[in-house]
């Protein structure tokens, strides 16, 4: 018997016999060159991979803004916290009200006080916060401080302090006791304050105000920016 006919397989389509051997293995069928599994281009895999950004970027947009918001927000406090402590420790804004320290400074006035670390001294203009009889504070020059004696003299208006009589080039008229005995020692830790215009100012002359206790004093006037015309420091 013919042992060929084992190897040979008839061809339905044109009768011809064709070999065995030229039948493709199936385990090749899917091989490198089926477009299937084919290796992708570098320009294919560069737009893959933009695409898959754009989604990451569309998704994480929500979380940006607020990240940012939330950025944004805790500077704008953080300012505010800033403004608040320096504003509280180291300067103030305060408005001059009524006429006590003509003609120094006028009504209306906008003012500069500092009172970070500040100690009061002789001649000083400072603004009281409390410890008179308003419920507002006032602004006065400090004439003596702890353990110094002040006195009047009655027929020239001066104001003498341990024995030494003032040189108040700031003041327009006498200076009169109002209802305070004189000669008043300044105990330890006060001061005793007048205002500049002497006729109108109601300070330590008067006995419902008194001494001044240094921690009621806010700070020193160091400048006056209200109105523009008298911008400057003041003295």
């Amino acid at each position: 018997m013919d042992t060929q006919i084992f190897n040979k397989i008839d061809d339905p389509n044109d009768g011809d016999v064709i070999s065995q051997d030229s039948v493709p293995d199936l385990a090749t069928v899917n091989s490198e060159d089926d477009p299937v599994d084919r290796e992708i281009s570098e320009e294919e895999a560069s737009v893959k991979k933009n695409k898959r950004k754009g989604k990451t970027r569309k998704k994480d947009a929500p979380s940006s803004f607020i990240t940012g918001l939330y950025d944004w927000v805790s500077a704008f406090l953080f300012a505010l916290i800033a403004v608040v402590l320096v504003m509280t420790f180291c300067f103030r804004i305060v408005d001059v009200d009524g006429n006590s320290m003509l003609n120094t400074l006028q009504d209306h006035n906008k003012i500069v006080v500092t009172g970070l670390d500040y100690e009061p001294q002789v001649g000083d203009i400072v603004v009281i916060s409390r410890g008179v009889e308003l419920d507002k504070v006032i602004v006065k020059r400090i004439i003596a401080v702890g353990g110094q004696t002040v006195d009047l003299d009655e027929k020239t208006g001066e104001v003498i302090v341990d024995g030494v009589v003032l040189e108040e080039k700031y003041v327009t008229s006498k200076t009169e006791a109002r209802d305070t005995q004189f000669p008043i020692e300044v105990e330890e830790g006060k001061v005793f304050v007048l205002g500049d215009n002497r006729s109108v100012s109601k300070d330590s002359r008067y006995q419902e105000v008194g001494l001044i206790d240094e921690d009621w004093v806010i700070g020193k006037v160091q400048y006056r920016f209200y109105p523009f015309n008298e911008i400057g420091t003041v003295e």
